[in-house]
């Protein structure tokens, strides 16, 4: 993390991928045909050491299964597809309860629904281990039963472009306003650090273009809103400030709904496609 004047961090890495996503969007691949197992399994556990699924129905409190066996255990449960979930406090985007289930989702802020089948819920438990400079982490991934309901505020991937191309325009006007340079030199570096980021290859196989464009939009939003929530630029007073964290929360909330839209257009084209 960097630390802006007024000990605000901004994220390192501005355009990380959550785990939920890559879950999703590799555990839709593999369903749809368009990745084996294992490969499927290796990108979802990315640069972590190691992933595994507890709580699949039979399990007992103990059970530990290596990523690749709990994604056929969820193909022979009948799951044909994931969907992700990315909640805040006070927006439960993407979830459909219970209570329980939804706290523990918003307390790690992303989540994995299954579509088909049984309806389960997988939360990620993230352990870090190492020194400082060489940390690696394991994942346990949480599943239990989640309520068959449609996932709260999710928008539909056309909905979402248009969202998100009328708040990419405001927001060019509003983080110039907010003055994301005055936010100081730590802010500058990551800005350009972002804008010199290596090409990497978004959600997996099978998924349609649009959604690739969606979430690549999605993503700059969110890196761009990272680095200006990292200090308080120009503004000097309680109430400035106050009024620069409400001019960024809406387009935080876009691009976390089009984040999800893009992630879920394999199912829902899918769906789409399927005869009434």
């Amino acid at each position: 993390m960097l630390d802006t004047p007024t000990g605000n961090p901004i994220p390192e890495d501005l355009h990380k991928e959550p785990r939920a996503g890559r879950l999703a969007a590799w555990g839709n691949a593999l369903l749809g045909g368009f990745a084996p197992p294992d490969d499927a399994a290796s990108a979802v556990t990315g640069p972590d050491e190691a992933h595994r699924v507890t709580g699949l129905p039979g399990d007992g409190p103990a059970d530990r299964h290596a990523l690749t066996w709990a994604l056929g255990r969820l193909r022979a449960l009948g799951v044909t597809g994931f969907r992700l979930a990315l909640p805040v406090p006070g927006h439960p985007l993407g979830l459909t309860g219970p209570a329980g289930f939804n706290d523990r989702a918003m307390a790690a802020g992303e989540a994995v629904l299954t579509v088909g089948g049984a309806a389960l819920g997988l939360v990620p438990e993230v352990e870090w281990f190492g020194p400082p400079g060489d940390r690696a982490a394991t994942v346990l991934w949480h599943c239990s039963p989640v309520r068959e309901a449609p996932p709260a505020d999710v928008p539909s991937l056309r909905e979402a472009e248009r969202e998100l191309a009328e708040v990419m325009r405001e927001a060019t006007a509003v983080l110039a306003r907010l003055d994301v340079g005055g936010a100081g030199p730590e802010a500058l570096r990551a800005l350009e650090a972002y804008r010199r980021r290596r090409h990497r290859e978004l959600l997996a196989p099978g998924y349609p273009p649009r959604a690739v464009r969606v979430l690549e939009s999605a993503q700059r939003v969110s890196a761009l809103l990272a680095i200006a929530g990292g200090g308080d630029g120009a503004a000097v007073s309680a109430s400035e400030m106050a009024a620069r964290a409400d001019a960024l929360r809406p387009l935080e909330r876009a691009a976390r709904r089009a984040q999800v839209a893009a992630y879920n257009a394999a199912v829902d084209e899918r769906a789409a496609d399927e005869p009434s």
